[in-house]
């Protein structure tokens, strides 16, 4: 096995090699919190809003990569999820296969990490923010871990006795029944099997660290001990330091509601987890959604800092809501200051249908037009008079710029009170991607608001 030292100086010389001049170089050009306002991110210098679909979890595992990226570059997106997992038919594990069918976790797997490298840098051509989950409960329960090479049956390095696992893991993830997500030292200190998720990790950084468009996230929907993503946060934060890398983590836990004690792991602890992904906020609808990403702002108000959805639920084809549930909390999470949004695979999401790709791409519009890194969404809805639950939500950057967005038909009054100059309105329709003409509405203190047809509407106010 190749020791940790040996990985950090081929790494090392891998930056060198690249051209990178110097250790503030790579910093500026590595997506990072924006200092302007640390709860957006800022890739090669300038703010971005992260905006996103895929039709896969696991990217860096499918053939026509390339392809998919580019749909999602022409659409206007720049932000996708990859978990590390090789459930799937025709994916790769991290660890060799010896011709006897089982793995030897001594010897890791190139085309496993040769993947991982082809998805960064084809990501990195297209500007796309690549959020990196480590580890993928389902990977290691039911039926997928039978096929898992730290199953002890599965591998030559050893038994259940001596690894402390078991060959069966029949009950739902959630669960957390296997003790793969407790071998830190801070719980059971089981370094036989350690080690090996430790060389995982090792060769994964000496691929992702050389890249400035890469987040991590440690696990996906973790029902798990706290301290587990609390190791692997630190020991990836140490990792990248030893090479004068900046590098932003966090955590996904499994409750859906994010006043639920298990989420204070991640938002009450800045040092631990530079941003927070709230993606199970999206089995919320409605007003409740839209209530509970403005109470984690609030919560995070003295450590203001990036949220992401990198998972948006809903879809016809799934029971996590319907489309509408999944496009009404695309353009919630929007516009009530989530830093990234990105639809969900299917069947549980619309991942990058055309549907998808069509809001994506009226995301984009409004972003191009909308200064969402200056904006405060009106959290408690004061700005709109008359308003029934879920009929419509705003943001402004200051009094310049108001955003209105119209779930479906309604109508209310928008308070314009303070701005003291003239402005002037235009409607963005979202599903076919084409704005409206100018509107003069003067200098008045109140306008009332009605979407021009059926459908989902974005009204912006502005300076003409």
């Amino acid at each position: 096995m190749v020791s940790r030292l040996s990985l950090i100086r081929v790494l090392a010389l891998m930056l060198l090699a690249s051209g990178v001049a110097s250790a503030q170089s790579i910093a500026s050009a590595r997506i990072q919190p924006w200092p302007d306002n640390p709860r957006y991110w800022a890739y090669k210098g300038k703010p971005i809003v992260l905006l996103g679909g895929s039709k896969e979890d696991n990217l860096f595992q499918i053939p026509d990569l390339a392809e998919h990226l580019d749909i999602l570059a022409d659409a206007g997106g720049n932000y996708v999820r990859n978990t590390m997992s090789s459930r799937d038919e025709g994916n790769v594990w991290p660890f060799q296969k010896r011709e006897d069918g089982k793995y030897d976790l001594e010897q890791l797997n190139d085309e496993y990490f040769d993947r991982l490298e082809s998805l960064l840098q084809l990501a990195r051509d297209r500007d796309i923010i690549v959020q990196i989950e480590l580890w993928d409960r389902f990977d290691f329960a039911m039926k997928y871990w039978q096929a898992n090479p730290f199953r002890p049956a599965n591998n030559v390095n050893y038994t259940p006795e001596a690894s402390r696992l078991k060959n069966d893991y029949p009950d739902h993830p959630g669960n957390n029944a296997n003790p793969f997500f407790r071998t830190v030292p801070s719980l059971e200190n089981n370094e036989t099997v350690l080690k090996y998720q430790r060389a995982q990790v090792d060769r994964m950084l000496s691929v992702s660290l050389r890249f400035p468009n890469v987040l991590y996230c440690m696990d996906n929907e973790t029902s798990g001990k706290p301290e587990w993503g609390a190791y692997w946060s630190e020991y990836i934060k140490k990792k990248a330091a030893e090479l004068s890398v900046d590098v932003y983590t966090t955590e996904m836990w499994d409750a859906w509601d994010l006043k639920d004690p298990i989420h204070r792991h991640t938002l009450d602890h800045p040092e631990t987890y530079a941003f927070a992904d709230i993606s199970q906020n999206n089995h919320n609808k409605g007003q409740a959604h839209w209530d509970n990403l403005a109470w984690v702002r609030e919560r995070i108000a003295s450590h203001p800092r990036p949220l992401n959805c990198v998972k948006i639920y809903g879809a016809d084809t799934g029971k996590f809501g319907t489309g509408q549930d999944g496009l009404e909390r695309f353009w919630r999470g929007l516009i009530g200051g989530a830093a990234g949004v990105r639809f969900h695979r299917p069947d549980s999401g619309l991942g990058l249908n055309e549907l998808a790709q069509a809001n994506i791409r009226s995301a984009r519009m409004l972003a191009d037009v909308f200064e969402f890194p200056r904006a405060t969404p009106d959290a408690a809805s004061k700005l709109l008079l008359q308003r029934e639950p879920n009929e419509a939500y705003v943001s402004r950057v200051d009094t310049d710029q108001y955003v209105v967005y119209f779930p479906k038909e309604g109508s209310v009054q928008l308070d314009l009170s303070g701005h003291g100059d003239s402005l002037s309105l235009r409607w963005l329709d979202i599903l076919h991607n084409e704005w409206g003409d100018w509107q003069d509405i003067g200098n008045k203190s109140v306008i009332e608001l009605k979407p021009p047809a059926n459908g989902m509407w974005i009204a912006l106010i502005a300076k003409p």
